[in-house]
């Protein structure tokens, strides 16, 4: 019996079926970005806020005030009376629930003075004048609830980490298409409720799940791809993260165009909704459904693939081998068990925790070049644009481990570089450190495809959202590390991010080489890797 391979050769490895399949996947990428990123502009610090003293809104509107006045009249004779506080997070502690002077209203207390006045710290009784631009301004997120803004983009990580674990091991267990058609729905409900949380517990609670169905989306999308092409064209799973950056550079469209964050959140969200429209169009995976023992039904879709690239599978190709490896439900044991899966294992684990860790600390770290965010966060995407151009270039002529390694070992140095440059020369250092995020983009974009490659059919999935997992990791503890060893020494952040990378770039040159080979079926396949 011939192999999926060889049918796969004889059917087309990247046809006009593949091509249609690849085009609609990629889209996936684009909404997945959207949600990755979005807190940008939903959490927007307001232009302007402040803290009402008790009692001012009855007597602004028995005055005829608007706002402007009222703010004149009880933030400016704090500022005056005391320069040190802005009116924000502080107020004057006293309650205007008597009879006071419109024109006039601290002339009530004395020498209408504020400079002699208590203060009082704000808790929950702000004015905003757009009070409903971000999520700031909707849930109060200012002065000593600052941090929960914060909070809102962990949960989401910690979303993507549970996703990669539960729907990882789904996919693998109850098919590609399936869960990736869940996750679709699931991201899509999550996000109209987010937008309309009536409180922030509600609105972490669904970010949370919008982010495990989020991670379900985009790792069966490329998974998908991957498995549908021949080994030459397994590079298109570059392609899927140029459309994660296309979104990046289209999001702050979006952001410009919506003025209040719900909007904003539905028009990232409602996208996915279309993807369900993918049941008539995708067919499952049919290396997955052999692993299964579903042979008839890989031979159908097979069939199906020839027929719409222009080709015929000949009659002797009436059946397919089926792995011999017993199917089982995954688990972690299955990546650790032999010695090259461990190896494989633990590498790409801390590849994907380095690259995330480094990639999104010198992407806070370099901040926003100029005042307008909109201009400066299209910009910091297209900065990504080279780095999937150069694999492109460069993957199927060299390999895979040689650009995977150098690409960290030169990030790695590029941040030691960075540390040390003198502070008079800002543009030296802000092209320094913009190598390091282009190098570190390289290896991040090439780990998805090499830990793809590395891994059987079995547990490919599994193994992907397992091993992303310690990216979420590292999104999770990226400001943290950068923030505490900042305040310690600027430049401490840097340090270590060089010293991670040159680790990883001389561990990645241990991993198989996987240039033009066979996606491997079985666990025994990846052990004969060389």
């Amino acid at each position: 019996m011939p192999s999926f391979d060889e049918v796969l050769k004889e059917a087309g490895e990247f046809g006009r079926f593949q091509k249609r399949v690849f085009f609609l996947l990629c889209q996936t990428g684009v909404t997945f970005s959207f949600l990755f990123t979005n807190v940008v502009f939903l959490g927007q610090a307001p232009d302007s806020y402040w803290c009402r003293i008790p009692g001012a809104a009855e007597l602004s509107q028995r005055c005829g005030w608007t706002l402007e006045e009222e703010r004149n009249f009880t933030v400016l004779p704090l500022r005056l009376g005391n320069g040190s506080s802005s009116g924000e997070c502080e107020r004057l502690d006293v309650v205007w629930d008597t009879p006071v002077s419109c024109a006039s209203p601290l002339a009530h207390y004395g020498n209408g003075s504020a400079g002699n006045l208590p203060l009082a710290t704000c808790h929950d009784n702000w004015v905003y004048k757009q009070p409903h631009s971000s999520i700031v301004s909707e849930y109060n997120l200012v002065c000593g609830s600052a941090w929960m803004l914060d909070l809102s983009q962990a949960i989401l990580n910690l979303g993507f980490l549970a996703g990669a674990f539960t729907l990882g091991y789904a996919a693998d267990r109850y098919g590609r298409i399936l869960i990736y058609l869940l996750s679709c729905l699931g991201v899509g409900i999550c996000g109209i409720i987010v937008a309309f949380a009536p409180n922030f517990t509600v609105f972490l609670v669904f970010r949370f799940l919008q982010g495990v169905f989020g991670k379900g989306t985009w790792m069966t999308c490329y998974v998908i791809v991957t498995e549908i092409v021949g080994s030459d064209q397994r590079i298109v799973g570059i392609v899927i993260q140029m459309f994660f950056t296309l979104g990046i550079m289209i999001l702050p469209g979006i952001a410009y165009l919506i003025p209040t964050w719900q909007g904003i959140q539905l028009a990232t969200s409602l996208p996915n909704f279309l993807f369900l429209l993918y049941y008539w169009v995708v067919p499952e995976s049919p290396r997955w459904l052999l692993t299964r023992k579903k042979g008839e039904k890989a031979l159908k879709i097979m069939r199906n693939i020839a027929k719409h690239n222009g080709k015929y599978l000949s009659p002797h190709f009436s059946e397919i081998t089926i792995s011999n490896e017993e199917v089982s439900n995954p688990s972690f044991l299955d990546l650790v068990r032999t010695p090259r899966m461990r190896r494989i294992t633990l590498i790409l684990m801390y590849a994907w925790f380095t690259s995330a860790l480094i990639y999104q600390g010198l992407v806070m770290r370099l901040g926003i070049v100029g005042g307008n965010l909109y201009l400066d966060f299209f910009i910091s995407g297209a900065v990504e644009l080279p780095a999937a151009l150069l694999i492109l270039v460069t993957i199927d002529r060299i390999g895979r481990r040689l650009p995977f390694g150098i690409g960290n070992i030169v990030a790695g140095i590029a941040c030691l570089i960075t540390a040390f440059l003198p502070e008079d020369i800002p543009w030296l250092k802000t092209t320094v450190a913009t190598l390091g995020r282009l190098c570190i983009t390289i290896a991040f974009e090439i780990v998805y495809l090499v830990n793809i490659e590395l891994y059987p059919t079995t547990l490919r999935n599994f193994g992907v959202s397992l091993c992303s997992s310690l990216c979420d990791l590292g999104g999770i503890i990226a400001p943290f590390l950068l923030f505490r060893l900042a305040a310690i020494w600027l430049e401490l952040p840097l340090i270590i991010f060089s010293i991670l990378a040159v680790v990883c770039g001389l561990l990645v040159l241990l991993l198989p080489e996987t240039k033009g080979i066979s996606l491997p079926e079985t666990v025994e396949d990846v052990e004969q890797l060389s």
